[in-house]
Order: structure tokens, then sequence, then C-alpha cells
């Protein structure tokens, strides 16, 4: 997103009417849509007009690999059933109507979902929430259209998607072939699912 497009998100949300304890706006779209990316700068954004927004993502909600093993899903980790879609759902509820909530983190590096990690409290009155299924229109994920105050779906094409899915896996260490295997069996398939089963959405990006 140019520096222009960056600004008339900002001037949107907060526009927005105001909302307690917190406003939830939610950066939906496929894997390497750039979800990450732009929170951080929407977020640095608003906090420079002293908005007090802080960036929560979705991957906490990763189920453990053990888990995923036992329900022999470790080969599609990044599908909708590899995440604590409840769990999630009812977080965000919280997020919505409690002052002081505490919540995971994931770590890349070591594949593992943290607990506990990101303390949002009475200062954070903009959550920047960043994931792939915000708005996917698949129960449990629905449910989420009712919180969130605002809701955007980066739309990115297929061949941007698979360049930088194959550069991600790369940089894990795989060979050419491998990523780009690993990114049409699993990342593409789940991209097309949330292209297809995104529900209604405020702004297309």
């Amino acid at each position: 997103m140019d520096t222009d497009g960056l600004a008339d998100l900002v001037n949107r949300i907060l526009t927005l009417p105001e909302a307690q304890p917190r406003l939830l706006i939610a950066l939906a779209g496929p894997p390497a849509s750039g979800k990450s990316t732009l929170g951080a700068s929407l977020v640095e954004a608003l906090n420079s007009l002293d908005a007090g927004a802080v960036l929560v993502p979705m991957d906490g909600f990763h189920l453990d690999n053990a888990v995923l093993v036992a329900r022999d899903l470790l080969p599609r980790k990044g599908a909708p059933e590899t995440f604590d879609g409840a769990g999630f759902v009812h977080a965000m509820r919280r997020l919505k109507s409690e002052k002081e909530v505490v919540l995971p983190t994931f770590d890349r590096h070591r594949d593992i979902s943290i607990a506990g990690a990101i303390p949002i409290g009475p200062a954070d009155r903009i959550a920047v929430v960043e994931g792939n299924y915000l708005c996917l229109a698949e129960a449990p994920w629905s449910e989420l259209a009712d919180i969130w105050d605002l809701s955007c779906f980066i739309d990115v094409p297929e061949d941007v998607l698979l360049e930088r899915l194959v550069g991600r896996w790369l940089a894990h260490g795989l060979s050419a072939e491998d990523a780009e295997t690993r990114a049409r069996s699993n990342d593409l398939v789940n991209a097309a699912r949330i292209k297809t089963g995104t529900g209604r959405v405020d702004v297309v990006l």
C-alpha cells in the first residue's frame, strides 16, 4: 500500500464511532499478502497521531504441532482447522469488551505458539488484528463479522503470492523444488479457500 492509501485507511479508522474499551480493525488476506507488514505500518501511523493502537496477530492461535500430528493435519498447517478457531473468537469477544486481556503470539523460528505474550490494556484504544481467516464465512470464523468495527481484505494476485511464498520457504532452508511444492500444495490451497470463502468486508485493499 502506498502512502496515500495508508493515510486514507488511517483517516477512515479515526472517523469511526468511538467504542469502549477499544475499536477492533480486521486485516484479513491469504498467506504472504502483506498483512503483518501493513498491520505494523498502520499501527505506527496511528500511533504517530497518539491513537493508542496495538497489533494483534491471529497466529498465536496455531494448534501445537503435536496436536496436528495426532490429528493428521501437520501437512495442512495454516489451514483453518489447524487453528483454535473457537478460542480465537472467544479471545476477540474479550478484546472487544474487556479493558485488559493477555493474548498469545507465535514464534516462527521455533514454530510454536507462546501464551500470555501480548498484554492489552486500557491505553490500547485501537486493536489492529491481522490474520488469514478473520473474514471467512465458515464456522466458527463467521462469528467474527459482528465483532469488527472495520474489516479489510488484502487482495493479491496468485502469481505474486506464489513468488512470495516460495521466497519464504527458501528462507526456511527448503530447496527451490521443495519450496514451490510446499507453496502450491498447501499455502495456495489455503489462499484459494480464503479468496472464495471470504464474506462481506468493508474495504478491499
